[in-house]
Protein backbone atom coordinates (compact mmCIF):
# COMPACT_ATOMS: atom_id res chain seq x y z
CA UNK A 1 0.00 0.00 0.00
CA UNK A 2 1.88 3.11 -1.20
CA UNK A 3 0.31 5.50 1.32
CA UNK A 4 1.36 3.31 4.27
CA UNK A 5 4.87 3.00 2.87
CA UNK A 6 5.14 6.78 2.37
CA UNK A 7 3.96 7.36 5.93
CA UNK A 8 6.51 4.91 7.36
CA UNK A 9 9.43 6.46 5.46
CA UNK A 10 8.35 10.03 6.23
CA UNK A 11 7.84 9.31 9.94
CA UNK A 12 11.30 7.81 10.36
CA UNK A 13 12.75 10.77 8.40
CA UNK A 14 11.09 13.24 10.78
CA UNK A 15 12.41 11.38 13.82
CA UNK A 16 15.94 11.17 12.45
CA UNK A 17 15.84 14.81 11.37
CA UNK A 18 15.34 15.95 14.94
CA UNK A 19 18.83 14.76 15.88
CA UNK A 20 20.32 17.68 13.95
CA UNK A 21 18.77 20.02 16.53
CA UNK A 22 19.41 17.79 19.53
CA UNK A 23 21.43 20.34 21.49
CA UNK A 24 20.41 23.68 22.89
CA UNK A 25 19.38 25.53 26.03
CA UNK A 26 16.15 23.56 26.40
CA UNK A 27 17.64 20.21 25.40
CA UNK A 28 18.00 17.46 28.03
CA UNK A 29 21.38 16.72 29.60
CA UNK A 30 21.63 13.22 28.18
CA UNK A 31 23.69 13.62 25.00
CA UNK A 32 25.47 11.11 22.76
CA UNK A 33 26.67 11.28 19.19
CA UNK A 34 25.83 8.99 16.31
CA UNK A 35 27.54 9.55 12.95
CA UNK A 36 28.56 12.98 14.19
CA UNK A 37 25.01 14.03 15.08
CA UNK A 38 23.92 14.77 18.67
CA UNK A 39 21.40 12.28 19.99
CA UNK A 40 19.39 13.16 23.10
CA UNK A 41 16.73 11.27 25.03
CA UNK A 42 14.10 13.22 23.08
CA UNK A 43 15.53 11.86 19.84
CA UNK A 44 15.64 8.33 21.27
CA UNK A 45 11.98 8.67 22.28
CA UNK A 46 11.08 9.94 18.83
CA UNK A 47 12.77 7.06 17.05
CA UNK A 48 11.47 4.44 19.48
CA UNK A 49 7.81 5.49 19.47
CA UNK A 50 7.80 6.14 15.72
CA UNK A 51 9.23 2.70 15.02
CA UNK A 52 6.65 1.07 17.31
CA UNK A 53 3.85 3.04 15.64
CA UNK A 54 4.99 2.17 12.12
CA UNK A 55 5.21 -1.54 13.06
CA UNK A 56 1.72 -1.33 14.58
CA UNK A 57 0.29 0.27 11.41
CA UNK A 58 1.94 -2.36 9.23
CA UNK A 59 0.49 -5.07 11.47
CA UNK A 60 -2.94 -3.43 11.46
CA UNK A 61 -3.06 -3.05 7.68
CA UNK A 62 -1.41 -6.36 6.89
CA UNK A 63 -0.87 -7.17 3.24
CA UNK A 64 -2.80 -4.52 1.26
CA UNK A 65 -5.52 -5.88 -0.99
CA UNK A 66 -8.35 -4.62 -3.19
CA UNK A 67 -10.80 -6.08 -0.70
CA UNK A 68 -9.55 -4.35 2.47
CA UNK A 69 -9.19 -6.12 5.77
CA UNK A 70 -10.77 -4.55 8.84
CA UNK A 71 -7.48 -2.92 9.86
CA UNK A 72 -6.83 -1.62 6.34
CA UNK A 73 -10.36 -0.23 6.17
CA UNK A 74 -9.89 1.60 9.49
CA UNK A 75 -6.61 3.16 8.40
CA UNK A 76 -7.93 4.12 4.96
CA UNK A 77 -11.03 5.65 6.54
CA UNK A 78 -8.79 7.82 8.72
CA UNK A 79 -6.80 8.90 5.67
CA UNK A 80 -9.98 9.72 3.75
CA UNK A 81 -11.27 11.81 6.66
CA UNK A 82 -8.04 13.80 6.75
CA UNK A 83 -8.15 14.19 2.98
CA UNK A 84 -11.65 15.67 3.16
CA UNK A 85 -10.38 18.22 5.67
CA UNK A 86 -7.19 19.26 3.88
CA UNK A 87 -8.14 19.08 0.19
CA UNK A 88 -10.43 22.17 0.18
CA UNK A 89 -7.63 24.11 1.89
CA UNK A 90 -4.67 22.96 -0.17
CA UNK A 91 -6.45 22.58 -3.51
CA UNK A 92 -6.75 19.55 -5.78
CA UNK A 93 -3.66 20.47 -7.80
CA UNK A 94 -1.19 20.42 -4.91
CA UNK A 95 -2.98 17.76 -2.86
CA UNK A 96 -1.04 14.71 -4.19
CA UNK A 97 2.25 16.21 -2.98
CA UNK A 98 0.97 17.94 0.15
CA UNK A 99 -1.20 15.17 1.57
CA UNK A 100 1.58 12.69 2.56
CA UNK A 101 3.47 15.50 4.29
CA UNK A 102 0.40 16.76 6.16
CA UNK A 103 -0.68 13.28 7.27
CA UNK A 104 2.81 12.48 8.45
CA UNK A 105 3.11 15.75 10.39
CA UNK A 106 -0.28 15.28 12.05
CA UNK A 107 0.23 11.66 13.11
CA UNK A 108 3.85 12.22 14.13
CA UNK A 109 3.07 15.24 16.31
CA UNK A 110 -0.05 13.62 17.79
CA UNK A 111 1.85 10.44 18.65
CA UNK A 112 4.66 12.28 20.40
CA UNK A 113 2.37 14.77 22.13
CA UNK A 114 0.55 11.83 23.67
CA UNK A 115 3.78 9.93 24.43
CA UNK A 116 4.36 12.38 27.28
CA UNK A 117 1.16 11.16 28.93
CA UNK A 118 2.69 7.74 29.62
CA UNK A 119 3.81 7.49 33.27
CA UNK A 120 7.36 6.30 32.50
CA UNK A 121 8.11 9.04 29.94
CA UNK A 122 9.79 11.98 31.66
CA UNK A 123 9.54 10.42 35.12
CA UNK A 124 12.04 7.55 34.98
CA UNK A 125 15.69 8.60 35.08
CA UNK A 126 18.51 9.61 37.37
CA UNK A 127 20.27 12.64 38.85
CA UNK A 128 23.43 13.97 37.24
CA UNK A 129 26.51 15.25 39.06
CA UNK A 130 24.84 18.62 39.56
CA UNK A 131 21.76 17.11 41.19
CA UNK A 132 19.51 17.73 38.17
CA UNK A 133 17.05 15.04 37.16
CA UNK A 134 17.78 13.51 33.75
CA UNK A 135 14.81 11.56 32.30
CA UNK A 136 15.53 8.42 30.34
CA UNK A 137 12.82 9.29 27.81
CA UNK A 138 11.37 12.68 26.94
CA UNK A 139 8.64 13.66 24.45
CA UNK A 140 10.29 15.12 21.33
CA UNK A 141 7.66 17.85 21.05
CA UNK A 142 8.47 19.06 24.57
CA UNK A 143 11.98 19.88 23.32
CA UNK A 144 12.28 23.16 21.40
CA UNK A 145 14.85 21.54 19.12
CA UNK A 146 12.33 18.90 18.10
CA UNK A 147 9.57 21.39 17.35
CA UNK A 148 12.05 23.54 15.41
CA UNK A 149 12.95 20.53 13.27
CA UNK A 150 9.26 19.90 12.58
CA UNK A 151 8.71 23.55 11.67
CA UNK A 152 11.65 23.50 9.26
CA UNK A 153 10.37 20.30 7.64
CA UNK A 154 6.99 22.00 7.18
CA UNK A 155 8.62 25.15 5.79
CA UNK A 156 10.85 23.19 3.41
CA UNK A 157 7.90 21.17 2.11
CA UNK A 158 5.96 24.43 1.63
CA UNK A 159 8.74 25.90 -0.50
CA UNK A 160 9.03 22.81 -2.70
CA UNK A 161 5.28 22.45 -3.20
CA UNK A 162 4.52 26.10 -4.02
CA UNK A 163 7.35 26.35 -6.55
CA UNK A 164 6.24 23.11 -8.20
CA UNK A 165 2.48 23.69 -8.28
CA UNK A 166 2.15 27.50 -8.23
CA UNK A 167 5.35 28.58 -9.96
CA UNK A 168 7.51 31.71 -9.62
CA UNK A 169 5.13 33.92 -11.62
CA UNK A 170 2.12 33.15 -9.42
CA UNK A 171 4.21 33.49 -6.27
CA UNK A 172 5.55 36.88 -7.37
CA UNK A 173 2.06 38.15 -8.26
CA UNK A 174 0.64 36.77 -5.01
CA UNK A 175 3.25 38.60 -2.97
CA UNK A 176 3.91 41.82 -4.89
CA UNK A 177 1.48 42.01 -7.80
CA UNK A 178 -1.27 44.59 -8.14
CA UNK A 179 -4.54 42.80 -7.43
CA UNK A 180 -6.70 45.47 -9.15
CA UNK A 181 -7.84 45.23 -12.75
CA UNK A 182 -5.61 47.49 -14.83
CA UNK A 183 -8.38 48.89 -17.00
CA UNK A 184 -10.76 49.55 -14.11
CA UNK A 185 -8.68 52.34 -12.53
CA UNK A 186 -7.01 55.53 -13.76
CA UNK A 187 -3.30 55.19 -14.50
CA UNK A 188 -2.01 57.19 -11.48
CA UNK A 189 -4.29 55.31 -9.08
CA UNK A 190 -3.18 51.97 -10.49
CA UNK A 191 0.49 52.97 -10.13
CA UNK A 192 -0.12 54.10 -6.54
CA UNK A 193 -1.76 50.77 -5.73
CA UNK A 194 1.20 48.95 -7.27
CA UNK A 195 3.52 50.69 -4.80
CA UNK A 196 1.19 49.82 -1.91
CA UNK A 197 1.04 46.15 -2.91
CA UNK A 198 4.82 46.10 -3.23
CA UNK A 199 5.18 47.37 0.34
CA UNK A 200 2.59 44.86 1.55
CA UNK A 201 4.60 42.14 -0.19
CA UNK A 202 7.72 43.09 1.74
CA UNK A 203 5.75 42.79 5.00
CA UNK A 204 4.40 39.44 3.82
CA UNK A 205 7.96 38.19 3.19
CA UNK A 206 8.86 39.05 6.78
CA UNK A 207 5.80 37.19 8.08
CA UNK A 208 6.75 34.16 5.94
CA UNK A 209 10.30 34.11 7.29
CA UNK A 210 9.12 34.04 10.91
CA UNK A 211 6.66 31.18 10.32
CA UNK A 212 9.13 28.50 11.49
CA UNK A 213 9.67 30.46 14.72
CA UNK A 214 5.93 30.86 15.38
CA UNK A 215 5.19 27.19 14.62
CA UNK A 216 8.06 26.16 16.90
CA UNK A 217 7.04 28.38 19.80
CA UNK A 218 3.34 27.48 19.64
CA UNK A 219 3.88 23.72 19.69
CA UNK A 220 6.77 23.73 22.15
CA UNK A 221 5.10 26.11 24.62
CA UNK A 222 1.87 24.13 24.85
CA UNK A 223 3.44 20.67 25.05
CA UNK A 224 6.28 21.64 27.41
CA UNK A 225 3.84 23.53 29.65
CA UNK A 226 1.49 20.54 29.75
CA UNK A 227 4.32 18.13 30.53
CA UNK A 228 5.51 20.33 33.39
CA UNK A 229 1.97 20.67 34.74
CA UNK A 230 1.42 16.91 34.78
CA UNK A 231 4.71 16.19 36.54
CA UNK A 232 4.19 18.90 39.13
CA UNK A 233 0.62 17.78 39.93
CA UNK A 234 1.36 14.06 39.92
CA UNK A 235 -0.76 13.22 36.84
CA UNK A 236 -4.07 14.49 38.25
CA UNK A 237 -6.92 13.04 36.16
CA UNK A 238 -8.43 16.42 35.22
CA UNK A 239 -5.14 17.74 33.85
CA UNK A 240 -4.37 14.39 32.23
CA UNK A 241 -7.65 14.50 30.31
CA UNK A 242 -7.01 18.14 29.41
CA UNK A 243 -3.59 17.27 27.98
CA UNK A 244 -5.14 14.56 25.79
CA UNK A 245 -7.28 17.28 24.20
CA UNK A 246 -4.40 19.78 24.03
CA UNK A 247 -2.14 17.19 22.40
CA UNK A 248 -4.70 16.56 19.67
CA UNK A 249 -5.51 20.26 19.15
CA UNK A 250 -1.85 21.28 18.85
CA UNK A 251 -1.13 18.53 16.32
CA UNK A 252 -4.17 19.57 14.30
CA UNK A 253 -3.38 23.31 14.48
CA UNK A 254 0.24 22.76 13.39
CA UNK A 255 -0.88 20.66 10.42
CA UNK A 256 -3.77 22.96 9.56
CA UNK A 257 -1.49 26.00 9.46
CA UNK A 258 0.92 24.09 7.21
CA UNK A 259 -2.01 23.31 4.89
CA UNK A 260 -3.21 26.93 4.91
CA UNK A 261 0.26 28.22 3.98
CA UNK A 262 0.30 25.87 0.97
CA UNK A 263 -3.27 26.71 -0.01
CA UNK A 264 -2.64 30.46 0.06
CA UNK A 265 -0.24 30.02 -2.86
CA UNK A 266 -1.56 26.95 -4.67
CA UNK A 267 -5.33 26.98 -4.21
CA UNK A 268 -6.22 29.75 -6.69
CA UNK A 269 -7.30 28.02 -9.85
CA UNK A 270 -9.53 25.15 -8.65
CA UNK A 271 -12.74 27.18 -8.44
CA UNK A 272 -11.97 28.96 -11.71
CA UNK A 273 -11.33 25.72 -13.57
CA UNK A 274 -14.42 24.17 -12.03
CA UNK A 275 -16.54 27.07 -13.28
CA UNK A 276 -15.00 26.76 -16.75
CA UNK A 277 -15.78 23.03 -16.80
CA UNK A 278 -19.40 23.71 -15.86
CA UNK A 279 -19.74 26.35 -18.58
CA UNK A 280 -18.20 23.98 -21.12
CA UNK A 281 -20.59 21.22 -20.07
CA UNK A 282 -23.57 23.55 -20.43
CA UNK A 283 -22.32 24.63 -23.85
CA UNK A 284 -22.26 21.04 -25.04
Amino acid sequence: MPRVRKFAISSLFLSTGMSVFGAGPTAPSLQHHLFGLPVSNAVVTGLLFTLIFVIFIRWLVGRPSLVPTRGQAVFESMLESLKEIFEPIVGKKAMPAAFPVLVCLFLFILLHNWSGLLPFVGTVGWEDAGGHFVPLLRPPTSDANGTLALALVSFGAWLIIIFKYAGPAVIWHDLFGNKAEKGSLPGPMYAFLSVIFLMVGVIEIVSILIRPATLTARLFGNVYGGETLLHETGFVFVFYFLEIIVGFVQAFVFTLLSAVYIGLMCNHGDDHHHAEDKESAHGH
